[in-house]
């Protein structure tokens, strides 16, 4: 895995949507779990899986995981997160974070949305995919037969290692513009 384990001082540095540096990783003592879901609000695949991260924050919330959506488009300003959290539900859900510097891009190794990085204990423990509805771009099954995401917070929560700690996602590439 190209991403890293987080300390105290070397957490990558995003904007809240309220404005300003937020450090990603501060979280209640009672989160067991954080997964940040990176999205877009132009991607067709990030939005066809809203009711899916939709499903899955509410179904783990209870249980202490936390989900943050994470935006790594610098062209995405704030009204326009705002717009695409309210159009597809997120509003109030679960709450957002800008990466335009693609500082948690980088730190967690995406490359692509939706992809998920979930970090539990201090380092990462799942990287990858929802789960394997999208075969390839334009090859969709018609259902999900792997739900990698929920499987890795089953076993998260569970105290066990995760079974595939790394799967491909398959999403809208996200541009490097640097």
């Amino acid at each position: 895995m190209t991403a890293q384990a987080f300390s105290q001082g070397t957490q990558a540095r995003v904007e809240s949507l309220e404005g300003g540096e937020v450090n990603p990783f501060d979280a209640p003592t009672d989160i067991k779990a954080i997964v940040f879901l990176f999205t877009s609000t132009d991607c067709p695949i990030s939005n066809r899986y809203a009711p899916e991260v939709l499903r899955l924050a509410t179904k783990f919330a209870p249980k202490g995981v936390l989900f943050r959506l994470v935006y790594p488009d610098p062209a995405d300003k704030r009204s326009a997160i705002l717009d695409h959290m309210t159009a597809f539900a997120y509003a109030g859900a679960t709450p957002a974070l800008r990466d335009p510097n693609h500082a948690l891009v980088k730190f967690t190794g995406v490359t692509v949305t939706p992809e998920a990085a979930v970090y539990a204990g201090g380092r990462i423990v799942y990287h990858g995919r929802i789960d394997d509805r999208y075969v390839d771009l334009g090859l969709e099954r018609p259902a999900a037969t792997v739900h990698d995401l929920d499987e890795a917070l089953i076993a998260v929560l569970a105290g066990r290692p995760v079974k595939h700690p790394v799967t491909q996602a398959v999403g809208c590439y996200i541009a490097d513009f640097k």
